[in-house]
């Protein structure tokens, strides 16, 4: 007889700063300019009867409110709100001080809840852009990263943690000089740190410095993305699925690629956070929590085939004309300037 499901309590977790522990796998609701809200929501609801307990969501995805719907209506039918994990983000277009506790209670409320397990800056960059546009858009209000005004928004985030309206709060799309500044200022630590995590983007000295600082790395795009908006794709880029090395490994093994992929990100210590929207998809994602692990000839394979290969560049963040998306990512080890 087939499975359909994974006991929730099978899944692993990861225990965070202060002791909350977070389920290893979780569903991203960022449905692109593939799958409308009601198509998100519908994959959440087949989510919860797989036994998924955690959910990534976003302002800026458009669909919290239909999401939202699919949650209350599982906290309805008996799942405690306690055995759920849900993340929201702080979008660009609200980092001013004045605007941050409204952002998180306008997604509190489309969610449905009294509170989020973990809030964070969606990007360090107020920058903001309209929904659809092309990857060469510009605000032309776009600034740099500045450090006090980051930790204007990051006091916000604070506030929204000392009056329980978040359970922890952290970061995502940072580098580690962004996270060094935070780190020597916060009054609250970063709990996590949302970042691209696949094995042909593997982020070692980043990841690194997350796992030093008690900060747990979150993964996404832990697949390559493949449904990601038309505007973040280059010639450049790779499909980790599509590796000679894990098709050989999952070949091997009997699965599909992704699978693959998700067991290197779990072993390696990340919580990888895959979209799907098809049934089989959703479960095999995560039965790869409570699979066969890797041998560690294969996690070594694996760290073998790192590309350096960023697919989410963010060049829609840039504030000058002619930079590049490097300019985002601080790759001389310090942050770049104005």
């Amino acid at each position: 007889m087939t499975v359909d499901r994974v006991d929730p309590a099978r899944v692993p977790k990861f225990a965070l700063r202060g002791g909350a522990r977070m389920p290893a796998v979780g569903l991203g609701t960022f449905g692109s300019d593939r799958y409308s809200p009601q198509q998100v929501a519908a994959a959440v609801r087949d989510a919860l009867e797989i036994g998924y307990r955690h959910f990534d969501c976003a302002a800026v995805y458009g669909n919290e409110r239909e999401v939202g719907a699919a949650l209350r209506e599982a906290i309805r039918n008996g799942i405690a709100r306690e055995e759920l994990w849900i993340t929201s983000k702080l979008w660009n277009d609200r980092h001013a001080e004045d605007q941050v506790v409204a952002a998180c209670q306008r997604s509190l409320a489309d969610l449905g809840l009294d509170y989020l397990d973990l809030y964070l800056v969606h990007w360090p960059f107020p920058n903001h852009h309209p929904p659809g546009c092309d990857v060469g858009s510009r605000s032309p209000d776009a600034v740099s990263f500045i450090p006090k005004n980051y930790l204007g928004t990051w006091r916000k985030l604070e506030e929204l943690h000392e009056r329980g309206l978040v359970r922890h709060i952290g970061t995502s799309n940072m580098t580690i000089p962004k996270l060094e500044m935070l780190l020597r200022e916060a009054k609250v630590l970063p709990a996590c740190n949302e970042m691209e995590l696949h094995p042909h983007f593997q982020q070692p000295a980043l990841f690194d410095y997350c796992r030093e600082h008690d900060i747990q790395p979150i993964g996404f795009c832990p697949l390559g993305s493949p449904s990601r908006p038309e505007r973040d794709r280059t010639p450049a880029d790779t499909s980790p699925t599509e590796d000679p090395v894990i098709v050989r490994i999952a070949d091997r093994r009997g699965v599909h690629p992704a699978i693959v992929c998700l067991q290197w990100a779990l072993q390696l210590g990340a919580v990888p956070i895959p979209f799907a929207a098809k049934h089989d998809q959703l479960l095999a994602n995560l039965q790869a929590s409570v699979a066969e692990p890797l041998t560690d000839v294969e996690m070594a394979e694996l760290a073998a085939i790192d590309r350096d290969c960023r697919l989410i560049k963010g060049q829609v963040f840039l504030w000058k004309d002619g930079q590049s998306w490097e300019a985002l990512w601080d790759l001389d080890g310090e942050i770049t300037p104005p």
